[in-house]
């Protein structure tokens, strides 16, 4: 369980022109550890170009692993735990006090994210299932870690299904975040880490914007043209 950060950036903001910026300059940083995997994760939406740009240089296949963030109902830009494509979840059981948070809210918040997943699973990978990974090294890739929940989830799904190695990269993290993750994961890599009470993902890139699906779909689209893709995508 280690953590690898890349201290020339650290505490640094507006490091990266993109996410595909940011996905090149991570997959050379990653290339300079030796760091290897069979198969790249990347987390939708802002993790798939990340992700495609790391597979593709680093010569990997590319997936998109479907886990979301329980949302805070009066909050949506930050969650209390999160959950995975089988439906299994976590949450911080300190932010579920500090918050108050009703167990009906726990459960609509598990039930709208797990809707979320299911559509999801057939827009990105036309409603293919994920199959038994028998021993694989996996690299899990974002566009960034804040809090850190969605990283857990992941990293307990694919041991679930059979993970030998799981190897977390980033383009940038919370510290804190990234220790977190690493309790969970084999590795952790982050080329900008930052510390303090005030973090955003968004505060590593010149242009940000959220993503839909159809910026997701145009990225797995080319990565299916360049025979990059782990799974059939017969739908798109």
């Amino acid at each position: 369980m280690r953590v690898i950060f890349n201290r020339d950036l650290e505490d640094f903001l507006y490091v990266f022109k993109d996410r595909f910026d940011a996905g090149l300059k991570l997959a050379s940083w990653l290339r300079s550890h030796n760091v290897n995997a069979d198969i790249v994760y990347a987390i939708p939406a802002g993790g798939v170009p990340v992700g495609y740009l790391v597979a593709k240089n680093l010569n990997l296949l590319l997936d998109v692993l479907i886990c979301r963030k329980l949302l805070i109902p009066w909050n949506r830009e930050s969650g209390f735990g999160a959950i995975a494509p089988d439906g299994t979840y976590f949450y911080s059981s300190k932010l579920v006090f500090y918050l108050a948070l009703t167990p009906e809210e726990i459960k609509n918040s598990i039930e709208e994210q797990l809707a979320e997943i299911n559509r999801r699973l057939q827009v990105y990978r036309c409603g293919e299932r994920y199959t038994h990974l028998n021993g694989k090294k996996v690299l899990v890739v974002d566009d960034g870690i804040a809090a850190g929940f969605t990283m857990i989830a992941a990293t307990r799904f694919l041991r679930k299904i059979g993970a030998s190695k799981v190897i977390i990269a980033v383009p940038t993290c919370h510290v804190e975040s990234a220790h977190l993750v690493a309790k969970e994961a084999d590795e952790v890599y982050c080329l900008n880490p930052r510390s303090g009470a005030l973090y955003a993902v968004a505060d590593a890139y010149v242009e940000w914007r959220d993503l839909g699906d159809k910026d997701v779909l145009d990225v797995l689209r080319e990565a299916k043209r360049d025979g990059l893709l782990s799974f059939k995508a017969e739908c798109f």
